[in-house]
């Protein structure tokens, strides 16, 4: 997957077609949504199950792929963020490629629930880098479930993304992919057996703690965890350094929901030392973000450094 290209011009041009047709970005969402409620399903292009990998993988068109995997909880009030991914999607793309941040990236999108109680607990497109990623957010079901626990399936989303993805980036160059999950609430203990091989498919036959798969999944990619603040859970200290726990000063807690595809861009744009925040900051100032998108980018980032 991702052979193709990402056009600003062709984004632009089917966000205008839906303005004026009144058409939805989420087509798939709108349409189970007007069926009855036992026919709500995953999609059958998103469905994790007996797939053996999503690759990201260099072609003539990009022979320097960059996996970059976005997964955000769509459980409860964390439903905003699917429509600001897909509303602000021009703008990641634009930070990613137009200011130099990443040459050739590929975007995987995915959607988190909870593997105890929802119809579509894992959702996961393909690496693309093209309009394609766009479709897949077409594709997600929107489920706005959950246990009201608390807790939802990220380590089981950690799983899959450690497990089941192949990346020409670090196989081919010893380049980690980058992985942002967005959500406001904690993770299990430890993989659940049985929703691995329910929800994906496998047997997994050892005990693989939460700890455990993320250490492996920071093997692949540079993982962030952000916390949307007005969601749900997302002044629990406790969740935050549960999660900080796992992954340190790669916990970003964003004032500003609707920042996120920026946040999520100049956190690659520092990690690869292609700009600081300084800059990065005058980079969202050309690209007309206002000023509370620049603040609670300023303070999400404040403690994430340069790596190269």
């Amino acid at each position: 997957m991702g052979g193709s290209y990402w056009s600003d011009e062709f984004y632009n041009s089917r966000s205008a077609h839906r303005a004026a047709t009144g058409a939805s970005a989420f087509a798939y969402d709108d349409m189970l949504r007007r069926g009855p409620p036992h026919a709500r399903k995953t999609h059958r292009l998103m469905d994790p199950r007996h797939v053996r990998l999503r690759e990201s993988r260099d072609s003539a068109s990009h022979p320097e792929s960059r996996a970059v995997a976005v997964l955000f909880d769509v459980t409860g009030s964390m439903g905003c963020i699917p429509v600001i991914l897909q509303r602000k999607l021009g703008r990641l793309m634009a930070l990613l490629l137009s200011r130099q941040y990443l040459a050739h990236p590929q975007v995987l999108f995915g959607a988190i629930g909870d593997a105890t109680c929802d119809r579509a607990p894992l959702q996961v497109g393909q690496f693309e880098s093209g309009l394609e990623m766009e479709d897949d957010l077409g594709r997600m079901f929107l489920e706005g479930g959950g246990g009201g626990q608390s807790t939802e399936s990220y380590e089981l989303a950690a799983y899959f993304m450690a497990r089941h993805t192949a990346l020409d980036c670090l196989e081919r160059r010893g380049q980690k992919g980058y992985l942002f999950i967005i959500g406001d609430e904690q993770y299990y203990p430890a993989v659940s057996r049985r929703q691995a091989y329910h929800v994906i498919g496998d047997h997994v036959q050892e005990r693989i703690s939460t700890p455990a798969i993320y250490a492996e999944l920071g093997r692949m990619y540079e993982v962030f965890h952000l916390i949307p603040r007005g969601a749900s859970n997302s002044g629990d200290l406790r969740i935050h350094e549960a999660w900080r726990s796992l992954l340190g000063q790669n916990v970003l807690v964003l004032d500003d929901p609707a920042a996120v595809c920026e946040t999520i861009a100049l956190s690659i744009g520092l990690c690869e030392g292609r700009v600081d925040l300084a800059g990065g900051l005058d980079d969202l100032d050309g690209l007309g973000a206002d000023a509370g998108a620049r603040r609670s980018v300023s303070n999400a980032l404040a403690t994430v450094t340069h790596r190269h």
